[in-house]
């Protein structure tokens, strides 16, 4: 069976990938530091057949005895709070996580796959934005660490295509959200449930203006399948269309939960994008892709996880 090392695969993001790779027959080494990760993702996971958990920081060497075909390097904080708290470690992930993740893949002849980010584009000055669009980044704001992460990765990851030969993939991941994100994470979708579904005041930094498209997690692992199954080595977008504001989203979760939560407004964060819409043409062009998941029905799945987890 093909054999898969995928980094971060406690996270959010990488055990629902870790999961479906273990559907469709593949084997699975998941590394992850637990940082923002956790074992309990994976409780699902540890007694399945083909599947194995490494608890390892991928920023320092990387090694895995025997075979590998695929590596997928997911392994990153990725939420506003842990821009804040551990902004070295995010920096070294994307820049010597990525190096690590991409020598092994080198020296076991595998492919690689990049979990990369909307973020790459900043507060965008494009909409929708296109893959072709460099972005509009600030390289010293408190978003930097992961946005020139992310950007640093890609280039690493591109300069191993062009120079070694290696097979690569690169994906920019669009807001995703569902089942097993951690109710703490700081992330809008999260935050909004989390708080409605405890009746706690909901926060909307700004007015509530500025945009977003949500992904359910189920439509993006479904294109992270087609885009490792293709043979598209240059970055391609994978996010859903269905552009909401963060007023919207809010009003949305409230009647979804049905609950009695106020809305509380705060100044926005420092160069927190006004706008987030993907141009999903190549996605839809070269791969067949495009997301199913409206956005109320991803809420009321996760609302549902969120209220077996808080035990409400």
């Amino acid at each position: 069976m093909p054999r898969f090392v995928v980094t971060g695969g406690a996270g959010f993001l990488g055990s629902h990938l870790c999961e479906r790779l273990l559907d469709r027959g593949d084997e699975v080494v998941a590394l992850d530091n637990l940082v923002s990760g956790s074992v309990d993702n994976l409780e699902r996971l540890l007694e399945r057949r083909g599947f194995s958990f490494v608890e390892h920081d991928v920023s320092n060497y990387v090694w895995v005895p025997g075979n590998v075909d695929t590596v997928m390097h997911l392994a990153s904080p990725a939420s506003p709070v842990d821009f804040e708290q551990i902004p070295i470690e995010i920096l070294k992930v994307g820049s010597l996580g990525t190096h690590n993740c991409l020598g092994l893949a080198k020296a076991k002849g595998a492919r690689f796959f990049l979990a990369s980010t909307s973020e790459v584009y900043g507060d965008p000055l494009v909409h929708p934005q296109p893959e072709t669009y460099w972005g509009n980044v600030n390289p010293i704001g408190p978003r930097s660490v992961y946005d020139e992460s992310k950007r640093f990765a890609e280039a690493m990851t591109t300069a191993y295509h062009r120079h070694h030969r290696l097979d690569v993939r690169i994906v920019r991941i669009f807001n995703t959200y569902g089942p097993w994100m951690r109710p703490d994470d700081g992330r809008v979708v999260s935050t909004f449930l989390v708080q409605a579904l405890q009746d706690k005041p909901i926060p909307i930094n700004g007015d509530g203006t500025q945009s977003r498209s949500f992904t359910y997690v189920d439509d993006e692992i479904d294109g992270f399948l087609a885009l490792l199954d293709s043979d598209v080595n240059s970055p391609v977008n994978l996010g859903n269309t269905n552009e909401f504001t963060i007023a919207e989203l809010a009003s949305l979760v409230l009647e979804i939960t049905g609950s009695s939560s106020e809305l509380v407004f705060e100044p926005l964060p420092v160069d927190d994008p006004t706008q987030r819409k993907p141009d999903i043409t190549k996605a839809q062009e070269l791969l067949g892709w495009a997301p199913t998941v409206e956005l109320r029905e991803g809420l009321e799945r996760t609302a549902a996880y969120f209220r077996t987890r808080l035990g409400l």
